[in-house]
């Protein structure tokens, strides 16, 4: 579930990098769009073959640029939120069924919040990883919250006309951020262009980011043989499952020929859920030493990722149920060959 959830969210962050891309040199065009966010897959899953040293390293230049455009947008946003006193924020529920839409936003925006699980999937590659894990993971949490309350109270002043008017499904689509702070008048000119390279760096990070953490999880899923093994295979210097990495990148990449980033984001959304709830169903399993926090939270997370996983379009989570069935025959068979 892993592994569809995060190959989706691979392919919707290709198609955004895309879409933000071609946006800022004002091509419109869904054969250029599938073609750019094709590229950056190969392109990023070259660089995770060369190593984790070189994904790191490439990694803290794409979230320091994109740390600062976003806070840059925030901060140009600031006054416009001010002087309009939360006229834009009401009524806070609009539309004809309110709590229909906010839990179908609910369901979809829970994927955002969960890029701190790929810290885990690196647990081999870090120092004290029982420390650090947690640390990072609350860390994340924090800053991520922070930053995406802030840009949906900016955005949602500043571009409630111009949100209005993204309902077309063209590459401005896969681009909102750059479409609002261009249109919508922030007063500072080159806050679109900083956010359109952010907006880049950003889809880059979440991609190079979900190539590499996907790829540990099919080694560790090799070594148990709940997939043929040879996807456990090490590069010769033991530093890199070449295969496991290929085998996401062109995942990835058959997935990017969806060309749709609501779609791609729906997919991952449900299934996103579903593993989420299997987690607090394996956290309720956990004896009183292990355990890290309360009994009734697993139960909580259970029951709320159960309730919100279908308020995604009903095909969508048709599709996820049938992928779940095959998954479950692909295990039996799997071991029952093995064994």
């Amino acid at each position: 579930m892993f592994l569809l959830a995060k190959s989706a969210s691979a392919a919707t962050a290709a198609l955004g990098f895309a879409g933000y891309l071609l946006n800022a040199f004002g091509i419109n065009n869904q054969t250029w769009l599938v073609l750019t966010a094709l590229t950056a897959v190969v392109v990023l899953t070259i660089v995770v073959l060369s190593g984790i040293r070189r994904s790191n390293f490439t990694n803290i230049i794409i979230v320091s640029i994109t740390l600062f455009s976003l806070v840059m947008f925030i901060l140009a946003g600031v006054p416009q939120v001010v002087s309009s006193g939360g006229e834009n924020l009401t009524p806070f529920f609009p539309g004809d069924k309110p709590l229909a839409s906010l839990l179908q936003a609910a369901a979809l925006m829970f994927v955002a919040y969960t890029g701190y699980g790929r810290i885990a999937t690196l647990g081999e590659e870090v120092k004290e990883p029982r420390r650090t894990i947690p640390r990072a993971i609350a860390l994340t949490m924090l800053v991520t919250c922070l930053l995406y309350i802030s840009i949906a109270v900016v955005t949602v002043v500043v571009g409630k006309e111009v949100i209005d008017k993204l309902s077309t499904a063209d590459v401005s689509l896969a681009a909102p951020l750059e479409v609002i702070a261009r249109v919508g008048g922030l007063g500072v000119p080159v806050i679109p262009k900083l956010i359109a390279i952010g907006a880049v760096t950003a889809m880059l990070g979440v991609l190079l980011n979900l190539i590499l953490g996907l790829s540990r999880v099919l080694l560790a899923m090799g070594r148990r043989r709940d997939v043929p093994r040879v996807v456990a295979r090490l590069n010769s210097e033991q530093t890199t499952p070449y295969i496991a990495v290929i085998v996401v990148g062109v995942a990835i990449a058959l997935l990017v020929l969806i060309g749709d980033v609501k779609t791609t984001w729906s997919f991952s959304a449900f299934n996103v859920l579903i593993y989420y709830a299997i987690t607090n169903f394996a956290a309720l399993k956990l004896s009183p030493e292990e355990r890290l926090y309360p009994k009734w939270l697993g139960w909580l997370g259970l029951a709320a990722c159960l309730f919100l996983a279908f308020w995604v379009e009903q095909q969508i989570w048709l599709v996820g149920l049938g992928l779940i069935i095959v998954g479950l025959i692909w295990h039996s068979l799997i071991h029952r060959l093995i064994d």
